[in-house]
């Protein structure tokens, strides 16, 4: 090989690159990687291992053109070319497939859909092409989250195929909709795999009937992008849904051809912009996105990319390393340390929260004082997480050679009313009443009390020891624990892990305070910007308090509330 393009398509969640061979156009080398935030690090691992794989030519004899939301940025520091990703999908479906009628490409953060028409006078084709950039409905990424709050691996993801014999409603025009709709399925007991087949319909059927903009996909139909080319459940319930659409609008199609020849998934399925960037390139002047190395690459991630940022960032969560330790010790949430227990049998009341991402069980001593507690993330059945946490508890205290003599079974949370008729609880106590029976137990006359829960943000006001009045957010996700959650692991964290990255940043990006989606959208354009995962960690976690007080409670002084204020909540003990 005489001479190489490389294509880049950096994304919003991955990064995917190929080599291409400009005589045959074959591809020798492609990856497809996460890059957790860190897209040009990513880059430069691919660029490193491309070197070694074309040690033979000369910078000269090698190009690069790049495309993807995150690629601007990159585009200088490695002599690259930018290509348009529309574009570049479409002449790599004109190169690789010029029968080719529709395509439908989901990403990380942005949805694709292109519609190929043909001149019967000229025979020339024209691309009708429609993308969703600035909502993550119907994208990866609602998927990812989605994945979370049903408790499902990955792994079971990969395996899962689509049956719509049970499916249920999820709101797909928004992806926080679509996101509480789910906290309610997976509350009221449906099993994951029904979640994960409605959330896919719920996918497909958005953007069938939005992104094609009044238009209908010809065939064949090429399912493009990481989502198509990774869950087979996806795949199938396009392949379910698209002819149902051909036959309500009377569209013509061969139904003597297999369905996986008339909608198929392509080899490279998530490599098509990537290579379309190169075939971008071929057409271009071979002075054009010649590579210059990687040493530009090099000194913007070590000192360019902050001097460049630094501009338009705010301050970090800390100032220095002093002021890090006097908030740590002012602030620092007492370990819990189990009661030494001397009776073979221990009378307890049993307590059990039954939340909409995780679930929380302690056992009390007749006098209040908290035995022993469990904590489990949900795994998308309230019923087995409850029994698991229960089972937990049990078998430490006959660990101890101690058994329970329950006395009482009080539930609250998302999962009460099913956990009061599984387990027989005593009493279905509202969440609000059970934050403000245990806020004043331990606290005595409090002003506020606000908990950050997985899906809802309640903000209690107190006056002589009794509510006074609330305020509760539980239809959008801005400010609450499962954003962060969903964060923390797009950036390949777990969520205990958040404080200690955020406060390792040196800057922090300027968040709008607001809905869940806007925020992503932030945190996706921050990251084109080259932000770090620190670096964006910390700034949601200075907009999120904004999110609560002026957001939900609506309230921009909040020294009038009071002085005495009880934070609650997984999302803030984290």
């Amino acid at each position: 090989m005489q001479q190489a393009i490389i294509g880049l398509d950096v994304g919003s969640t991955t990064v995917k690159a190929v080599v291409v061979d400009p005589e045959t156009k074959g591809i020798v080398w492609s990856d497809y990687q996460r890059h957790h935030t860190k897209q040009a690090e990513c880059v430069l691992d691919f660029m490193v291992r491309i070197g070694q794989l074309l040690a033979e030519l000369g910078c000269g004899d090698v190009r690069a053109f790049i495309t993807g939301s995150g690629a601007k940025p990159l585009e200088g520091p490695l002599g690259a070319k930018f290509v348009q990703e529309v574009n570049s999908v479409t002449l790599a479906v004109e190169t690789l497939h010029p029968d080719a009628g529709s395509v439908v490409e989901l990403g990380g953060q942005d949805a694709k859909i292109i519609i190929f028409k043909e001149n019967k006078q000229t025979g020339d084709k024209s691309a009708i092409a429609s993308m969703n950039d600035k909502c993550a409905s119907g994208t990866g990424a609602t998927i990812d989250k989605c994945m979370i709050k049903v408790g499902m691996p990955s792994e079971e993801t990969l395996n899962l195929h689509f049956d719509d014999a049970h499916l249920h409603h999820v709101a797909a025009k928004c992806g926080v909709f679509a996101e509480t709709d789910i906290v309610n399925l997976v509350k009221t007991g449906i099993p994951s795999d029904e979640i994960m087949c409605s959330l896919a319909d719920a996918i497909v059927m958005q953007n069938l009937s939005v992104l094609t903009r009044g238009n209908t996909l010809r065939h064949k139909v090429l399912l493009l992008g990481g989502p198509n080319t990774f869950l087979p459940f996806l795949q199938e319930c396009w392949r379910k849904r698209i002819p149902e659409t051909w036959d309500e609008r009377g569209y013509d199609y061969p139904k003597d051809v297999p369905i996986e020849e008339l909608i198929p998934v392509p080899e490279n399925a998530a490599l098509y912009a990537a290579y379309g960037a190169v075939m971008y390139g071929m057409h271009e002047p071979a002075s054009v996105g010649v590579y210059e190395g990687l040493d530009g690459l090099r000194r913007y991630i070590t000192e360019g990319r902050k001097e460049r940022l630094g501009e338009s960032a705010g301050p970090p969560l800390a100032r220095d390393e002093l002021e890090l330790e006097q908030f740590l010790g002012a602030y620092h949430v007492p370990m819990f340390v189990e009661p030494e227990l001397v009776s073979k049998t221990v009378r307890v009341v049993i307590g059990l929260d039954g939340g909409s991402t995780s679930s929380k069980a302690v056992l009390l001593s007749e006098e209040g004082e908290v035995l022993m507690k469990a904590y489990t993330l949900s795994k998308g059945n309230p019923i087995q997480d409850s029994k698991e946490l229960l089972g937990e508890l049990r078998g430490r205290m006959r660990a101890k050679g101690i058994e329970l003599d329950v006395l009482g079974f009080g539930a609250t949370g998302y999962a009460a009313d099913v956990l009061e008729e599984c387990v027989c609880a005593d009493v279905n106590i509202v969440e609000t009443v059970a934050h403000m029976m245990s806020a004043t137990h331990y606290f005595g006359d409090v002003d506020v009390i606000c908990d950050i829960g997985g899906q809802d943000i309640k903000v209690l006001f107190m006056e002589n020891g009794d509510i006074k009045t609330f305020k509760l957010s539980n239809q959008c996700s801005a400010g609450n624990g499962m954003l962060l959650q969903a964060m923390a692991d797009q950036f390949g964290l777990p969520v205990t892990e958040y404080a200690e990255n955020a406060f390792q940043a040196d800057l922090a990006p300027k968040f709008s305070y607001g809905c869940a989606v806007f925020l992503d959208t932030d945190r996706v354009n921050f990251q084109k910007e080259g932000f770090s995962k620190e670096e964006l960690l910390a700034g949601l976690a200075q907009v999120l308090p904004k999110n609560v007080w002026q957001y939900v409670v609506g309230v921009p002084r909040m020294a009038a509330l009071g002085r005495k204020f009880v934070l609650q909540g997984g999302t803030q003990y984290n």
